[in-house]
């Protein structure tokens, strides 16, 4: 199995009723080499939007409107964590409940299934049980900065995550 750090950048706090704007991943083991990254998606129909909550990340209503088909960026998602995962590929984030609701999401609707299979992991959460404290943060522990482009962001929180293995003793098995 793969730990697939993964980052969502949206245009509101919903999937279905907002849209995902960009997204990116890596396989978490050390070099953090392979890496997906997907550029602004066209919003979909209907949804609504909150241009502070994209603003974030620097993309526009517009670069939105005139964004990548999200059908064939999720295809093209499925296929990279075919190519990169040894095996089921789990699924980490900073921010799991916002993150993998998404990334859930569209899966869902435009590949018909979800390699993930039902289940997540938030590094937060990790970080303070390893802790044994409500009240440590793991951000600390990134080399990237954390800028809102997607692949920055989960560069960062696999760096995190690789500290917590090699420095901290966490058991984690990385390909």
């Amino acid at each position: 199995m793969s730990w697939i750090m993964v980052d969502v950048e949206a245009d509101g706090p919903a999937p279905g009723l907002y849209s995902m704007a960009s997204f990116g991943a890596v396989v978490v083991r050390e070099g953090l080499r392979d890496t997906f990254y997907s550029e602004i998606l066209r919003p979909l129909e209907g949804a609504q939007y909150i241009a502070e909550a994209i603003a974030v990340s620097n993309i526009t209503r517009e670069q939105m409107l005139n964004g990548a088909d999200p059908a064939e960026r999720m295809r093209a998602f499925v296929d990279w964590l075919k190519g990169v995962s040894a095996g089921q590929p789990r699924f980490i984030s900073d921010n799991n409940g916002y993150d993998w609701q998404f990334v859930n999401y569209y899966l869902w609707k435009f590949t018909g299934g979800n390699p993930f299979g039902h289940s997540s992991t938030n590094l937060g959460s990790l970080f303070k049980g390893m802790e044994k404290s409500m009240f440590k943060n793991f951000k600390h522990l990134r080399k990237t900065a954390h800028t809102h482009h997607p692949v920055d962001d989960v560069k960062g929180n696999a760096e995190a995550l690789l500290h917590m293995k090699n420095e901290m003793g966490l058991a984690i098995n990385l390909d």
